[in-house]
């Protein structure tokens, strides 16, 4: 998708709160995963109410040179071919180890069976793929961004 549809996207989101203070925000707008297949099964995840959490290496952040999200961040989730799903707004924001994440957050991610074992396992693979694009590997001391956010508009 281009920046002028998201830009579309975001003004009809706007246009719903014209009094709204959001109005001089900015956006982000990204996929969830790190491949197609897995950007449509955590959006699906997110429209259905189920994923409220998500998370990322402290590195990948460092790697590219970005701030770390903000509470009150406005991001558009898009599918895995870049289309719009919703806009989520976050709500709160944890730097915390791999090994610290509790039964509560991988509730919250609302993947597999939601367990933290299940949480484990899965984003190990997952920190796994990606890590080694930045010649890291995933460790349980690793510090990772947890977020919780919520569904602002479908």
């Amino acid at each position: 998708m281009n920046r002028a549809q998201l830009d579309r996207y975001w003004q009809a989101y706007l246009a719903l709160y014209p009094n709204s203070l959001c109005s001089n925000e900015n956006y982000e707008a990204e996929q969830f995963g790190d491949n197609p297949a897995l950007a449509n099964e955590l959006g699906n995840l997110i429209l259905a109410g189920v994923k409220t959490a998500t998370c990322s290496a402290l590195w990948e952040w460092e790697a590219e040179g970005s701030e770390i999200p903000k509470v009150g961040l406005k991001t558009i989730v898009l599918d895995g071919n870049d289309n719009p799903l919703c806009i989520i707004a976050t709500t709160d924001v944890e730097i915390r180890s791999f090994n610290q994440v509790n039964e509560q957050f991988a509730f919250a991610e609302g993947e597999g069976d939601r367990s933290l074992e299940s949480w484990r396992q899965e984003h190990w693979k997952y920190f796994s793929r990606v890590l080694s694009k930045l010649g890291k590997q995933p460790t349980p001391e690793m510090l990772l961004v947890c977020e919780r956010f919520q569904v602002v508009c479908t």
